[in-house]
């Protein structure tokens, strides 16, 4: 299953970006065997100011058609990480062959966008900085594959 991160904004060299790359290169090294990955990153930029709606429309375009759509919201379902390697293997294993975690910009995601989804997710009810929620949702995919491997990085 091909793993998505569709977002607004562009993250350029720095801090966020090195930690970002070196868990999607983790999650692509471990999830292989699992038949989960690659992790590929859409980024889409709405530099004409159109707000929610206009960066919507982007990421609508960013995102595969029939993926399974997972928006990042502060309002979205609070799980362990556990439970979130549980149910990457849930839409693998019911063959599904996208699966798309949407990010949107400074004001979050267009409702309409948002009611696309089969899932919100929340890291909790922080508002996080949007460069570094994809440093923690990548962060939190690699550590969903090394439980569905069973190896001793997740330590609970």
């Amino acid at each position: 299953m091909r793993v998505h991160i569709c977002a607004v904004g562009r993250l350029r060299r720095g801090a966020e970006r090195a930690l970002l790359d070196d868990y999607i290169t983790r999650f692509d090294r471990t999830g292989r065997a699992l038949s989960l990955g690659p992790l590929v990153e859409h980024e889409v930029d709405d530099r004409k100011g159109g707000g929610m709606a206009a960066e919507a429309q982007l990421l609508e375009r960013a995102l595969p058609q029939d993926a399974i759509r997972v928006m990042l919201d502060e309002r979205g379902t609070v799980l362990s990480s556990p439970r979130f390697a549980s149910r990457l293997a849930d839409w693998r294993d019911d063959g599904a062959s996208d699966l798309a975690f949407v990010i949107g910009g400074a004001d979050g995601i267009d409702p309409a966008l948002r009611e696309t989804a089969q899932m919100s997710l929340s890291f909790g009810q922080m508002v996080w900085p949007h460069m570094l929620a994809r440093a923690m949702l990548a962060e939190q995919l690699y550590r969903a594959a090394t439980i569905l491997a069973g190896t001793p990085y997740h330590r609970a």
